[in-house]
């Protein structure tokens, strides 16, 4: 369901991304690992389309991303691509339910479509009876639950997490990813996750270790 081929990119003269090829099934949980400035993060943005490939194509449900621009490349990243970032990037003045709600109310739903979701996902998630905290008002692994489920509210084809539990401590690390667990094995949700941690990759379904821009 989402393919890359011959996915190049530079920075001026300095080549970050040297030709990588990457599939990707429904439902799959596939982890990046590398050193730092191995390429992980770029191409997880090229994935995503955040950023544009040099040279190659990028292929996400059936759809060749490089014809899409301006608009429709907006809609197309709101309907079918969930983003999870180290930091949970949560708008501090809205409490968790509105945070959750928003990638919805860009898509059109009514408030009451979004908030009746958004609700479902957060107890889902163990977070029903915190909807209605503010991000300051909740610990980190909390705050990153609530990222994941803004990441679920418009049931994407794939969610993109670059060190998803970066920030996190081992124990709420472990939940976040047994979380994934759950949402690949009860939603067939398909995950790409950019991480360093030993245990997120030990539980993916595939392991895929990027050096000096390649796929090794």
């Amino acid at each position: 369901m989402l393919k890359a081929t011959g996915i190049q990119k530079s920075y001026g003269q300095l080549p970050i991304l040297k030709g990588v090829d990457l599939e990707v099934k429904r439902g799959e949980i596939v982890s990046i690992i590398g050193a730092s400035g191995a390429g992980k993060s770029t191409l997880l943005h090229i994935l995503g389309t955040l950023d544009v490939a040099d040279k190659g194509e990028v292929t996400l449900n059936g759809v060749a991303t490089a014809g899409l621009s301006g608009e429709a490349l907006s809609v197309f990243r709101n309907r079918n691509i969930g983003f999870v970032f180290q930091f949970h990037h949560l708008l501090p003045e809205f409490n968790a339910l509105e945070n959750v709600c928003i990638p919805a109310f860009i898509a059109g739903k009514t408030r009451k479509q979004a908030e009746e979701k958004a609700m479902g996902i957060l107890r889902l998630l163990g977070l029903g009876d915190r909807a209605y905290h503010k991000p300051n008002q909740l610990s980190g692994g909390e705050q990153q639950r609530v990222a994941v489920a803004r990441a679920l509210i418009n049931d994407p084809a794939i969610i993109l997490a670059d060190e998803p539990s970066g920030n996190l401590d081992s124990a709420n690390a472990d939940l976040l990813h047994q979380f994934f667990i759950t949402l690949r094995d009860s939603f067939g949700q398909t995950f790409v996750i950019v991480t360093h941690n030993e245990g997120l990759a030990k539980i993916s379904d595939r392991v895929v270790t990027m050096k000096d821009g390649m796929i090794i």
